[in-house]
């Protein structure tokens, strides 16, 4: 029992943290921060009562590497319609299910036995979520303290780590995402199908861990900018990326 409270409590403390973003001042300060988180809603939501949380930047405020456009239709309907359509899927549960549902810890550890609108729309509202705030204005650079010791001890290099996610994320085939996740301080690569993620019990999620970093490889993450160019897409995250704020998740999750 305290191993579950242990970690149901890390799922709604980095996964709050992975969704806080300071949004003050400077763009200089759009950095993930312990002490600003937005509403937990997300993670303790009342059913069907999700709600799409507000984006930490501009549209245009990853350009060039992100396009505005892509950006503003990704957030605004891709997005939105995975909030809209989990809220319809709860309103659909039967009022027993529903109540063994508090958080997305619980939806993830059961999305085996639940409709797969659940698990396509809950999976769809948290990589989202958890995306945009993988990535920061003026983001790139190299990661520092305890998370580049971890990427240069498994993976041995910053560029060796570069390529592997990069590969990971080019033989997605079709549809999903590429992720970095840590277990108990050990870092690993991987990817999921369609909007899976490494939080969900499922066999045929083969990276499981807490998320440290995501990256969306659906086309319309993309296309507009990229067309059917992911390698494109996949060099520019490394311009807007986060390792600020992946560090602090990273630093959390041990």
């Amino acid at each position: 029992m305290e191993n579950d409270n242990s970690r149901r409590d890390f799922i709604k403390k980095s996964a709050a943290l992975a969704l806080g973003t300071i949004v003050a001042g400077t763009v200089a300060n759009n950095a993930l921060a312990a002490t600003d988180f937005i509403e937990k809603e997300m993670i303790v939501p009342e059913p069907g009562k999700f709600s799409l949380p507000k984006l930490p930047y501009e549209y245009d405020a990853l350009e060039p590497h992100i396009d505005k456009m892509t950006m503003e239709i990704h957030y605004s309907k891709h997005h939105q319609a995975y909030v809209d359509n989990l809220n319809k899927a709860f309103a659909a549960l039967d009022a027993k299910t529903a109540g063994t549902l508090n958080d997305l810890d619980d939806i993830f550890a059961n999305v085996d036995k639940l409709p797969p609108a659940i698990r396509n729309n809950a999976g769809g509202h948290y990589n989202h979520t958890f995306f945009w705030r993988t990535m920061k204005t003026h983001g790139g650079g190299i990661p520092t303290g305890k998370l580049a010791e971890a990427i240069n001890a498994e993976f041995n290099s910053l560029e060796n780590f570069k390529k592997l996610f990069a590969d990971a994320a080019m033989k997605r085939f079709g549809s999903g995402w590429a992720w970095l996740v840590t277990n108990k301080g050990k870092l690993s690569i991987g990817s999921t199908a369609n909007q899976d993620n490494p939080l969900m019990k499922l066999d045929s999620v083969e990276v499981k861990g807490k998320p440290v970093i995501a990256l969306d490889v659906w086309e319309h993450a993309y296309y507009l900018k990229n067309q059917n160019r992911r390698a494109d897409y996949i060099n520019s995250f490394w311009n807007v990326i986060d390792w600020e704020g992946a560090g602090q998740i990273f630093e959390m999750a041990k």
